[in-house]
């Protein structure tokens, strides 16, 4: 799935369309879950459509008939490929090449689903993106193993420390970066998992054009350097009852990690996080396709001084998906506390076409210091089209709203959360 970390002013093009139209894509979705992909009920009165039925219709191609799952045999692998063009404000245009591999482990009739999602693109910057999820289960179950794995060569800009920070005071910078983070998790009771795992983060390269005429950027006020690393283990603990994490119609998932960073395995200082993330989803009544759903993502730093590019920061999330209506990179603390209500909903009875009206508000504490005394609220609104009715996969395609004129296209595969 290519969610590119930067605020997306997105503008998706006819190639991106005819990709998905032609390509029975099976799953695209977020693997931040233990839960595996499966069924729902059916659907009672109009068949389902996705763009695959769209597009044999309009073409009157005649296929073979579409199953409603995978054929369930360990070591049978189900590719998907999609091309795409976009435009984002830190890329400018885009060439993208996505895809994504499931497979089952086990032949048995319980057996989870293990998804791998990466995509590659080159932008008219000349930066490059690599991204590469995954979530692979052993056989019987027994174990999830969770990975996150990207390699940046990436401009952007930076806007400066704590919740009172300006777009005037955009910073340019420069760097190469490199993540790799592993987490094997085991259930130990109905929906409930804990992990332990490795994490490395290391910006390399790292230059500034700065603001000239005297003017201190935060970055060197904060300790400006020209690469930083950040390795150590981490705890997680994880409740999960959703029954699609794809599209979830219901349940709700909590996660907690804690990070601890030391200098004994490279990083530049000690110092520790804790991520605390909630979702909650609830089916209206009377509306069985009606969804209300909140995400609660708090990132906070525990004790320690983080380098400057590992702080907590808008749209630096695992999907780049905290604070649509902003640009990435807009607030930057030692602490970041987000919200967001979003309500989906279906326009065409045969789940082609959807909806959805999203808040949110983000706060970061300010530096030096460490308090939260403002709120950067953000709104929109946006479409869903079916990719795949089987697994429930949406193409997003989202405009959001900030304040001091912040806006733009935002563009995913899967739902935001």
């Amino acid at each position: 799935m290519f969610q590119a970390k930067i605020v997306r002013k997105v503008i998706f093009l006819p190639l991106l369309w005819l990709g998905c139209l032609c390509i029975n894509m099976q799953l695209f979705g977020q693997t931040d879950s233990a839960a595996s992909p499966k069924q729902g009920p059916k659907d009672k009165g109009e068949e389902q459509k996705d763009i695959v039925d769209v597009f044999k219709t309009t073409f009157h191609k005649k296929t073979e008939q579409r199953t409603d799952s995978f054929e369930h045999k360990a070591g049978k692998l189900h590719f998907s490929v999609i091309p795409a063009a976009a435009y984002t404000l830190m890329t400018r245009s885009a060439v993208v090449l996505a895809a994504n591999v499931a497979f089952y482990t086990d032949d048995t009739d319980h057996a989870n689903l293990s998804l791998i999602n990466t995509s590659l693109a080159y932008t008219q910057n000349r930066q490059i993106i690599f991204p590469l999820h995954s979530s692979i289960w052993t056989k019987g179950n027994k174990y999830n193993l969770l990975g996150d794995w990207r390699y940046y060569d990436y401009p952007q800009y930076t806007y400066g420390l704590g919740g009172h920070s300006s777009k005037t005071n955009a910073d340019a910078l420069q760097y190469s970066y490199i993540t790799l983070r592993e987490t094997i998790q085991k259930e130990i009771a109905t929906d409930y998992f804990v992990g332990i795992g490795y994490n490395l983060d290391y910006h390399w390269d790292i230059t500034e054009t700065g603001f000239g005429e005297g003017r201190m950027s935060d970055f060197q006020k904060y300790g400006k350097t020209s690469s930083s690393m950040s390795t150590g283990p981490s705890l997680k603990l994880l409740y999960d009852n959703r029954r699609n994490p794809i599209n979830p119609s219901g349940g709700s998932y909590f996660t907690l990690v804690y990070r601890p960073n030391f200098v004994f395995m490279g990083s530049q200082e000690n110092w520790q996080y804790m991520l605390v993330e909630y979702r909650k989803y609830i089916v209206l009544p009377g509306r069985s396709h009606n969804i209300l759903a909140f995400w609660s993502f708090n990132w906070l730093t525990l004790d320690g001084k983080p380098p400057y590019l590992d702080l907590p920061s808008t749209a630096w999330d695992e999907y780049g998906n905290v604070g649509r209506g902003y640009i990435q990179s807009r607030f930057r603390g030692n602490n970041l506390l987000y919200l967001e209500c979003e309500y989906r909903f279906r326009i065409l009875q045969n789940g082609l076409l959807g909806g959805v009206v999203f808040v949110n508000a983000q706060g970061v504490s300010n530096w030096p210091g460490n308090k939260i005394d403002a709120l950067w609220p953000g709104t929109g609104l946006g479409l869903r089209i079916k990719v795949n009715k089987h697994s429930n996969t949406n193409m997003s395609i989202d405009y959001g709203f900030g304040l001091e004129g912040s806006n733009g296209i935002f563009f995913g595969l899967g739902e935001v959360f």
